[in-house]
């Protein structure tokens, strides 16, 4: 889909959100439009404690919609925020619990390969981040981050051994 004066695409997620001028992430790709989207969020978040047990999972599902760069980095931000979404997910870890594994992950983030990029994501930061009430920003970021995990059902099975092996 192309971006037209009045909409800008996520090269990342593909995002269709109002354009913005102003800066992206360091290394992950994504559109001005799609950060400033993702930084409301955070910020909403921040500002509400009973928000921050969703706040992993907002970040995750974030994180591996926008693969970045091609660095080492970028690869490795990938597989670590998907198996933290994946322990947040299927073993129903969070807060410090999920932190806590993705240190242990970090541990071993040289092993992770790239991972093949998606085409498509089913629901992205553009379905949260006018969520604004509470209860519909969390139910908003726990939808988006379940789609995520299905987005990236073809690697459920690498990640879940890559996370047994530590």
């Amino acid at each position: 889909m192309a971006a037209s004066a009045d909409i800008a695409i996520c090269p990342g997620c593909g995002s269709a959100l109002a354009p913005v001028i102003g800066p992206t992430h360091a290394y992950m790709t994504s559109s001005p439009a799609c950060w400033a989207a993702f930084n409301t969020v955070m910020a909403r978040e921040y500002s509400d404690p009973g928000l921050m047990a969703v706040h992993r999972l907002s970040v995750d599902a974030w994180a591996v919609q926008h693969p970045g760069d091609g660095s080492r980095r970028a690869i490795q931000s990938v597989g670590l925020h998907l198996a933290r979404l994946m322990v947040q997910i299927e073993s129903g870890l969070e807060g410090e619990q999920a932190n806590a594994a993705m240190l242990r992950f970090a541990a071993r983030k040289a092993t992770l390969p790239e991972l093949p990029p998606r085409e498509h994501y089913a629901i992205t930061v553009a379905s949260v981040v006018g969520a604004e009430e509470s209860n519909a920003h969390r139910t908003a970021v726990r939808r988006w981050a379940n789609a995520v995990w299905l987005d990236w059902a073809d690697q459920h099975d690498f990640i879940r051994r890559w996370v047994a092996e530590g």
